[in-house]
Formats: C-alpha cells, sequence, structure tokens
C-alpha cells in the first residue's frame, strides 16, 4: 500500500521557505551510486559520496524532507537510541564504547555540517530528561554517574524534583536530568540546507520520483514512472516509508505515524511551562517530547497511531496530552499540528545491513534520526567506498524480523504498543 499522507500544515513549512521544486527523473540514466530517500540519510550520503568523486543520483517520491526528517520534534540526543548499559549487555563493553563514540561523532559532524555549509536551522542547546514515575529518578541519576565514570562524559546533570519543575513547570513529572551537550533544531531547515550542499557538491536531486522497482542483477536497477538509473550501488534511505520496494527491509522496519503541534506565540505565558530554552523528553514509553520555537510557541508531540494514513484533524489527538502534561495551557490556540511516519525496530536498534547485491539499508531509528541520520549517511558511503569497520559493527545489532512478517507486524505492534502505553497510565 501507498504511503498516503497529505502535506501537512506544518509549523516547520510555514516558517521555512520552499526551494525551487527538482525535476522529476525522466529517461534512462547512470550513476556510481543511487540513492532512494532524500531525508537525513540519503542526502547526508549524496554529500558524502560526491565529495569523494561519485556521481550520485537521489530519488524522492515526493519532496526533499516530505518524510520524518522535515517533520519530527527535531531533538538531539547523546548516544545511541538505547543506553550504554543496555549496549554493553547485547553487544559487550568493546562494542557498547565504540557505538559511544560513533554517536560522539555523529554529534560532532552533525555540528561541523551545520557550520560548513552556513545551515541556519536555529540549533540550541539542551536536552531535558523528565521522569514521570518517582521510581525512575534514581536509575536517571545513576545513569548520569555512569556516563561521566565509564565513558568521560559528564554533561548530564541530575535534576531532583524541585530542580526539575523548576524548569519544566508540571505536576506530571518527579525529577531527571538535563544533558547540557544535547539540543534541538529546526529539522526542516537542516534537510534543505543538506540538499543544498549535496547538490553543491555535484549530486543530483530528483523529486515526485517515486521508486517503483529495485533490481539487483550485478547492476542495480531502479525504475520510476518516466524513468530509469542504472547504479553500481543502490541505497536505501526512506526510514519508515519504503512502500512495498524491499521486503527483506520491511520484515525488519515497521512505520508508525506521530503527531505534533505548535501553539500559538505564547509570549511571557511560556515561561508557565518551561522556563529554559532546553528542549524535554520523557520517560512514557510512547514518549512526549516538547521543546521552544524560536519565536515563543511550545512545539509539542505526542500519541502515535499504527497507520502511514493520517488522520484528518491532528489537533485533537495533541491537545489532550498537551492539556495533561500543562493544565496551565488548556484551551490554548494551535496554529500548526501534523504528522509524519517514522520507522521502528522490533529491538529498537536500527537496521542497517546489505539487503542484496550492491545494495545497503540504514533505516529504523525509532526516534533517534536526527543524531544518527546524517552520521549513519556518511557511514553508508564509507561502504561503498570499502570502509566497512563503521558499517559492520552497526550490523552486529541484533534486528530480529518483526513475528509474523509484513502481513501479521502491524497487529502484533500495536499490541505490544497498547500494553505499554497502558503500563505508562499506570
Amino acid at each position: 500500500m501507498r504511503n498516503t499522507f497529505p502535506d501537512p500544515p506544518s509549523y516547520y513549512a510555514a516558517v521555512n521557505p520552499a526551494p525551487r521544486p527538482r525535476a522529476a527523473l525522466r529517461g534512462e540514466n547512470r550513476a556510481d551510486v543511487a540513492i532512494v530517500g532524500a531525508g537525513f540519510t540519503g542526502l547526508s550520503a549524496a554529500l558524502h559520496l560526491a565529495e569523494r568523486g561519485a556521481r550520485v543520483v537521489v530519488l524522492e517520491q515526493a519532496r526533499v524532507g516530505w518524510g520524518a526528517s522535515g517533520r519530527n520534534g527535531g531533538q538531539v540526543h547523546t548516544g545511541q537510541r538505547h543506553e550504554q548499559d543496555e549496549l554493553e549487555r547485547v553487544v559487550g563493553r568493546d562494542d557498547a564504547r565504540k557505538l559511544w563514540d560513533m554517536a560522539a561523532d555523529a554529534k560532532a559532524l552533525l555540528r561541523e555540517l551545520i557550520d560548513r555549509h552556513a545551515i541556519d536551522c536555529s540549533y540550541e542547546q539542551g536536552l531535558i530528561h523528565a521522569d514521570h514515575k518517582p521510581a525512575y529518578v534514581r536509575e536517571t541519576h545513576a545513569y548520569a554517574e555512569t556516563l561521566a565514570r565509564d565513558y568521560d562524559y559528564p554533561h548530564v546533570e541530575p535534576l531532583d524534583r524541585d530542580q526539575l519543575r523548576a524548569l519544566v513547570r508540571s505536576d506530571d513529572y518527579h525529577g531527571g536530568s538535563i544533558d547540557h551537550g544535547g539540543g534541538h533544531l529546526d529539522p526542516l531547515a537542516l534537510t534543505f540546507g543538506l540538499a543544498r550542499a549535496a547538490e553543491a557538491a555535484g549530486a543530483t536531486l530528483h523529486e515526485g520520483s517515486r521508486v517503483l522497482r529495485l533490481k539487483p542483477n550485478g547492476r542495480v536497477v531502479l525504475e520510476t514512472a518516466e524513468g530509469s538509473v542504472i547504479a553500481d550501488h543502490a541505497l536505501i534511505c526512506t526510514d519508515g516509508l519504503l512502500d512495498g520496494l524491499q521486503p527483506a527491509v520491511e520484515s525488519h522496519v515497521m512505520p508508525i505515524a506521530n503527531h505534533i503541534a505548535t501553539t500559538e506565540p505564547l509570549g511571557d505565558r511560556l515561561q508557565k511551562a518551561l522556563t529554559s530554552r532546553a528542549a524535554v523528553s520523557d520517560s512514557r514509553f510512547v514518549v512526549y517530547y516538547f521543546r521552544p520555537t524560536p519565536d515563543g510557541r511550545l512545539l509539542f508531540g505526542g500519541g502515535e497511531t499504527y497507520s502511514t494514513t493520517l488522520p484528518n484533524d491532528v489537533a485533537p489527538i495533541v491537545r489532550g496530552h498537551l492539556e495533561k502534561v500543562f493544565p496551565q495551557l488548556k484551551g490554548v490556540r494551535l496554529d500548526h499540528a501534523w504528522g509524519g511516519v517514522l520507522g521502528v525496530t522490533p529491538t529498537r536498534h536500527p537496521f542497517v545491513r546489505p539487503v542484496a547485491p550492491n545494495v545497503l539499508v540504514a533505516a529504523g531509528y525509532s526516534g533517534q534520526g536526527v543524531l544518527l541520520g546524517p552520521m549513519f549517511g556518511k557511514i553508508l558511503a564509507e561502504a561503498v567506498a570499502g570502509q566497512l569497520g563503521r558499517f559492520d559493527l552497526l550490523g552486529r545489532l541484533p534486528v530480529p524480523a518483526f513475528p509474523g512478517g509484513t502481513w501479521l507486524r502491524k497487529p502484533i505492534l500495536v499490541a505490544a504498543m497498547s500494553y505499554f502505553a497502558l503500563r505508562d497510565r499506570l
């Protein structure tokens, strides 16, 4: 089934002028590398490959930034999707350290790309973790100690109940931490900037060019409605929007929809909810996340659905979650409300693998794509060039197929997510 979510009236689309449309792919084309998807991963891969001198063609079914890269909460976390103690348990201490170093490199790469290509994406420092259950606070503080002691990262400051509530004015939270090395940004502005950089380096971007078939046979052939690309390598960088193209990926990566809204400009009322410029994400399995925008709004994300067709009216879904956390904002006007589709895996580890001869994939970021997407694009470029160290490291993360394959994965995931959502409320 084709992913059919509409162009959303998003805050990001309202504040970022749309670039000129890129032409759709037509006729027969040749490339060293063809990339499916013009989001963080695909554009970063295109940039790094083009800088190496490769002929690169990027195929985007809609517009640059149309997928999760241009719609998400914009939060820049530290580390991989799982905490380090969990990674140590799964892959061992040595690989866990390498994954930590990779994530540190990802943060440095993100800032380097922003600075080198003069991308104005409103980057701000600070990311608060808020615990919605008292029992979680001790674990959060212990993890801050672990990072300082074992991973040379002293930038996570534990917060008790009063310290947390001085920053996040909600009775919903009981403590947490603030990561002074985390941050937040405008993801659509970042995506537009990466696209400009990739084109300046020599990559060719085609919009309105949905890939209908991908046929690996020595060289890889990618076919759209009006054209084709014959490439030595293909990179699948679509996250949750694969749309039937590669079953070997879809059995491991499941699309889910998340919803976001922004309030009207709040002026001094914003201080009734947030007293710092840091972003916030909480301890719920179905996470709430929110942050101030540069023009004084509250951007709030909450609520997931398990369909690639979004509701006609997203605002009421988000409003219920927002007013649960901040009842003092009850009735506030919501100026923008939208959703987007992201990819999750059964273990919440990213799915980075070869899936056919000369076909590589990086997907399933499970909400960590702002940090990891640009780095994983660079790692795909390294793999194409024969530098496999970091690519193979990611391949050692366990990502089994969803039980039941592509047919039963949805009802099984819905049941599991409903269970965890119930636990959040208890």
